[in-house]
């Protein structure tokens, strides 16, 4: 991997933005980016919209100043020099899939530890595979990669990994695409879908925070109508962000309200309009109905629409994030995938055998709840962190 120096914030190649740095405003400890079920308030009347004062380029999470009115003091000298230094994009990625990376390191080492490569090590090393949530096309890859020229030879440990990494990054390299909203569409219209607990709202928030950091007008729509708790939860990204948001009352109809967002996103000349849904689990017919009739109303006003249909995934569903790839690609139209909480799982090979079957873009990848920790997917990083190296 290349060490020189990003050209580019995270969320400008997520985004794929343009190419003048753009600092991304971090979450100050007083007001900490809101969860799932954080908030409680009692939502909006039907139709309202909230903006924030604060202009898109003031970055509204910044710290307040102390009860004195003034800001506090910089550090001494000495104290910034004992700081440590911040920990890298790829350090924290290693970090989150240690689990991963462990269990295939100690499962590779027990299996080639002083024994050449033969038909019952590929056996035992596809089999660690597979259960590695990696996939049968996958694990059969690697250990047709590995024979080359190598059978009925010692091999070590480190040679494995190294396999592992060169073909794992093969799979994941054409999927590994930056997220593009900028196009003839406008404004354009992504909708974000997926089951309970995956990180919907948060990563919209995140998402809207940083186009709104890059001069971009977004709206937000409060699609999730099951959950007061997810209404307030965007309202508050709305007034952090100075987007504008529509929201209505718990329980009315979704595919209504998101009709309505995009005729007043497209009345007030908003670049981008994200939409939130309910968290839904993928063999609920009523409920994915619902989400194919937001897909068809949308299309009433904007026959193109929705422009990109965003799938977030939880790394520690394991295999049964195949099956909601392949419900919700069939009922929405995905087009993009978002996975997070990589980090304290040992199933992170899961996203591989993803991208080997349904070859989706991967935009971005979770290891933490920090804004820092929702990154560009990158092939490479990936491969060699659950590889271990």
């Amino acid at each position: 991997m290349s060490t020189e120096p990003k050209k580019r914030s995270m969320f400008d190649r997520l985004l794929g933005l343009g190419e003048t740095p753009r600092e991304v405003p971090t979450e100050p400890p007083p007001s900490p980016a809101p969860t799932e079920t954080e908030t409680q308030s009692v939502p909006a009347p039907p139709g309202e919209r909230l903006k924030s004062p604060a202009p898109p380029h003031i970055d509204p999470e910044a710290p307040a100043p102390d009860a004195a009115g003034m800001a506090e003091p910089a550090a001494a000298p000495a104290a910034q020099a004992e700081a440590p230094a911040k920990t890298s994009w790829f350090e924290r990625l290693k970090s989150g899939l240690t689990k991963t990376s462990s269990k295939l390191g100690e499962g590779i080492t027990g299996v080639f530890t002083k024994r050449k490569l033969d038909a019952a090590t590929l056996d035992e090393l596809e089999d660690l595979l597979i259960q590695a949530d990696l996939g049968l096309e996958t694990a059969s890859r690697i250990g047709e990669a590995l024979s080359a020229g190598r059978y009925d030879k010692d091999i070590s440990p480190e040679q494995v990994k190294a396999v592992l990494a060169q073909e794992v990054e093969k799979v994941l390299r054409p999927v590994a695409r930056p997220l593009a909203l900028e196009g003839a569409h406008r404004p354009h219209v992504v909708l974000v879908v997926g089951v309970n607990g995956t990180g919907k709202t948060t990563t919209i928030g995140k998402l809207a925070r940083n186009l709104a950091a890059d001069g971009k007008r977004v709206m937000l729509a409060a699609g999730d109508t099951f959950r007061a708790a997810a209404i307030a939860q965007l309202r508050i990204w709305a007034e952090r962000t100075g987007a504008g948001i529509v929201a209505s009352e718990p329980g009315a109809d979704a595919a209504g309200l998101a009709f309505d967002a995009l005729n007043r996103a497209r009345e007030e000349g908003s670049d981008v309009l994200i939409i939130d849904t309910a968290g839904r689990l993928q063999n609920k017919a009523h409920l994915m109905a619902e989400l194919e009739k937001i897909v068809r109303v949308l299309k009433k006003s904007d026959p193109s629409a929705p422009h990109t249909v965003l799938l977030t995934l939880d790394a520690t569903t394991g295999q049964n994030a195949l099956n909601q790839v392949e419900i919700f690609r069939k009922t929405a139209g995905v087009t993009g995938l978002i996975m997070t909480k990589l980090d304290g799982t040992a199933r992170g090979g899961i996203l591989v055998a993803i991208a080997a079957k349904y070859s989706l873009p991967i935009h971005a990848i979770g290891v933490g709840e920090g804004a820092e920790d929702l990154q560009p997917f990158d092939a490479g990083d990936f491969a060699r962190a659950i590889a271990g190296l």
